[in-house]
């Protein structure tokens, strides 16, 4: 199986020269070609061993950008093998998060498709005749070493400096053979046999021509009857006509030994294209253990909005959009992003995930979307906050898409909500002045919330005009009055004058829009938490 996210890969690889090698007919039909003669097909693989990792959304999201500029078709497989480290509740998370994204597939588990089943523990029956074809033409052979005999090689090896990998002790040789002999156990695994001169070059779409180390010989099937990954997925890209092939640059390692599978077997490699891999800002590979923000779920959970983490992917690991006059544009959309693809223009330099840009640009998006649509994504972070019920009336929900557009400038995260929202669904008795808040009250204060009683308590709040829909209770009429008693009146600067105000209808230093908030709790409320604050005092 492959590496988890977090994981290096271990294994050097190789490529076979077509001299070198007999090409035969492959086990089974070919289903689909990848010479350009047929639409494009790429797919994301992930291992359900966790939480998402971020890299998973990455690798999809190019993908898709080039298969729907292509007009063909995304597949969703799951590389289910690793049982070790699999875990039940994955794969749910896997729909669920790059559903968010909006990076939908058109085949996977979940959907169905033309080569089902798209799971790999499904699919075992489908390599065992790959690797016996293997094993007969000699490019593969069985290996009963033990793992403590394994271990103790590997360990020699790097004491004493030399080259790590297998030293073929079962090559050549029957059960009986090499049972005869220490280490022996009794599941052999199958390793393919790579040969001695091999050439270490492939043609990438990104990267050009690339180099890459020399392969020991891999297993490709494990003690258990399962595949290892290097066999599985040269079996799976091509039964399933996978053209294009994109995935991290870790991976450069291993494609040698998947193009030597390919024309062992006969089959047409697909084109290969290897991403950067995603860095910490220290350089260092992003990793689930080391850096929360590698986990997919947690975007989410810190109130990113999606549009942003898509934008944002994007801008890893390619260049702005242009405008009119030639201009970076650095806020686009997926489809924009899709339409103007090109690979020549990934960047194969590793990124730095860099958050504050990624935070700024989440604070862009909230201030593009519509305030009803808005208010509907802050509803899961408010009921978790304990703000509103999960099912909020339609009085709350009014309110709530009116307090979202007094706040909307005010948040870069989806999770600072509460704390502006909470005060507007909380009652009057109940509003907390926070300890900051009251610290910074003036010595006249007192006058100052007298004042505002008495000027906002003359305000009108009947229902007038056409269906009783006006009010003189409103936004103007509060301003007009509290600016003229305090500020004209009282001759105070307005900072100085609304501090106190501020701090009784929000409970905190720093609040939404201060009479627009009057005006969405009603002059009963107001006055109710301006008094509360003056009798505290």
């Amino acid at each position: 199986m492959p590496p988890s996210d977090d994981s290096d890969v271990l294994d050097d690889s190789d490529v076979l020269d077509d001299s070198q090698v007999e090409v035969r007919p492959a086990p089974g039909p070919r289903r689909s070609t990848s010479d350009g003669s047929g639409p494009v097909r790429t797919r994301v693989a992930p291992s359900p061993t966790g939480d998402p990792h971020v890299g998973t959304a990455y690798m999809s999201l190019f993908n898709l950008a080039f298969t729907r500029q292509q007009g063909g078709q995304f597949v969703l497989r799951i590389e289910d093998t690793d049982r070790a480290r699999f875990r039940e509740d994955s794969e749910q998370q896997l729909y669920d998060t790059l559903g968010w994204l909006g990076l939908w597939w058109d085949e996977g588990p979940d959907v169905g498709g033309p080569f089902a089943p798209y799971r790999q523990s499904e699919r075992l029956e489908t390599y065992r005749p790959y690797v016996e074809r293997l094993i007969e033409s000699g490019h593969a052979y069985y290996c009963w070493c033990s793992k403590e005999r394994l271990a103790k090689m590997r360990m020699v090896q790097e004491k004493t400096k030399q080259p790590t990998g297998y030293d073929r002790l079962c090559h050549g040789k029957t059960r009986e053979e090499r049972a005869a002999l220490p280490g022996f156990t009794e599941t052999p695994v199958v390793r393919m046999l790579v040969p001695d001169d091999v050439e270490l070059s492939f043609d990438d779409v990104i990267r050009g021509k690339v180099s890459a180390p020399r392969p020991d010989d891999q297993v490709i099937l494990k003690a258990d009857g399962f595949p290892t990954y290097h066999l599985a997925v040269v079996v799976d890209d091509h039964e399933m006509g996978i053209t294009h092939v994109v995935r991290g640059e870790e991976w450069i390692s291993s494609t040698p030994k998947h193009i030597l599978l390919y024309r062992w077997l006969g089959l047409k490699p697909p084109e290969w294209a290897h991403m950067p891999l995603l860095r910490n800002p220290d350089k260092s590979k992003i990793s689930k253990r080391k850096n929360p923000a590698a986990r997919l779920t947690w975007f989410r959970e810190q109130g990113y909005v999606p549009e942003a983490l898509v934008n944002f992917l994007a801008l890893l690991a390619y260049p702005p959009q242009q405008d009119a006059d030639g201009h970076d544009v650095e806020v686009f959309t997926f489809d924009e992003f899709s339409k103007s693809f090109d690979w020549g223009k990934v960047n194969p330099v590793g990124p730095i995930f860099d958050l504050k840009k990624l935070e700024w640009l989440n604070g862009v998006c909230i201030r593009s979307l519509d305030a009803g649509e808005l208010a509907s994504r802050l509803l899961p972070y408010l009921e978790e906050a304990g703000v509103l019920s999960g099912n909020p009336s339609l009085g709350e929900l009014g309110r709530l898409e009116a307090v979202t557009a007094l706040i909307q400038t005010r948040m870069a995260l989806l999770t600072e909500a509460p704390a502006l929202v909470g005060p507007f669904f909380v009652a009057d008795d109940q509003l907390e002045i926070q300890p900051d808040a009251r610290a910074q009250l003036r010595d006249d204060t007192p006058r100052v919330l007298d004042e505002a009683i008495r000027v906002l308590g003359d305000i009108d709040d009947h229902d007038k005009g056409l269906l009783g829909m006006d009010s003189g209770w409103n936004a103007a009429a509060i301003e007009a009055a509290l600016r003229g008693a305090l500020v004209s009146g009282l001759g105070m600067k307005p900072r100085v004058a609304f501090g106190p105000l501020r701090t009784a209808i929000s409970g905190a230093r720093v609040s939404p829009p201060l009479f627009e908030s009057m005006q969405i709790l009603g002059k009963t409320s107001t006055l109710n938490r301006l008094r509360m604050l003056r009798d505290s005092l």
